[in-house]
């Protein structure tokens, strides 16, 4: 049986020392790869409460009791 230990972790799409990157245009390219995503993400969310409204309304609701029963 194999050692599992030999194989190789990353992706094949990936190249080697991607991942390694440092210094200040790895961090630009970190945030802005962020955005996209929160942006994304903001989106989906706007898409599916107006998709399923009872559940986004829902989710209003319970966020606004939490908020409600937090203590400073």
């Amino acid at each position: 049986m194999p050692d599992r230990d030999t194989h190789d972790t990353s992706s094949p799409s990936e190249e080697p020392g991607t991942r390694q990157r440092t210094g200040p245009e790895a961090a630009s390219e970190r945030r802005r790869r962020r955005a996209q995503f929160l942006r994304d993400l903001a989106e989906a969310r706007e898409l599916r409460d107006r998709v399923q409204p009872r559940r986004a309304r829902t989710a209003r609701l319970r966020h606004a009791m939490r908020m409600r029963t937090f203590r400073w």
